[in-house]
């Protein structure tokens, strides 16, 4: 009897084996299927800015056409930077050569208003920086790839960060980081932060 226990145990240990096989898999489809998913959304909304970038570039005077056609031909794509009920605080304008990220024109956002520098200056873009000097004084990465950014103000109001030496990965990173940060200050100019 007791090796009939052992017998129906280990059959029930492959079960369960076998069971966990099938979630680890069908996990891995649905991680696949949501990383399409968020590609395919990027693409609707770049393709949704371009549009409306549109409307707007018909109102360009024909001096500026060309001026106008030159600018848009580096830009890769325009992502919005929205708060969770969708007001757009800043849009995230990705070059071949950098990212420029360019508060809304209806938004002030005071680079003292905090998680700005405590978070997203030294947090996030200056460890990439760090990181990447880092690698360059070991010899992994040419001084000219180096992680970089600037900010425009306009005393202390931001009017736009630039960024150059970045890939895909930090691009999403940044972008997470910059529309927290932008959400985060917005909420306190409306008073409105817990």
């Amino acid at each position: 009897m007791f090796s009939g226990e052992k017998m129906m145990e280990e059959e029930e240990i492959k079960k369960i084996a076998e069971i966990r096989e099938i979630l680890e898999g069908k996990i891995k489809d649905l991680e696949a299927e949501l990383e399409w998913l968020r590609v395919l959304l990027n693409f609707i909304n770049s393709i949704l800015v371009e549009k409306s970038f549109k409307r707007a570039g018909e109102m360009v005077r024909p001096t500026d056409q060309a001026e106008a056609l030159t600018a848009e031909a580096k830009v890769l794509r325009t992502i919005p930077l929205k708060t969770t009920y969708g007001e757009i605080l800043a849009n995230m304008i990705v070059e071949e050569d950098q990212i420029r990220i360019v508060p809304a024109s209806d938004k002030r956002f005071d680079v003292n208003t905090p998680p700005f520098m405590q978070f997203l200056i030294e947090r996030i873009l200056e460890k990439m920086r760090e990181k990447d000097e880092d690698l360059a004084r070991q010899g992994k990465l040419m001084p000219d790839k180096i992680f970089s950014y600037e900010i425009e103000k306009d005393g202390n109001i931001l009017r736009e960060i630039r960024i150059k030496n970045f890939d895909l990965r930090r691009e999403r990173e940044i972008r997470s980081a910059a529309r927290w940060t932008f959400e985060k200050m917005y909420e306190k100019m409306l008073g409105t932060s817990r």
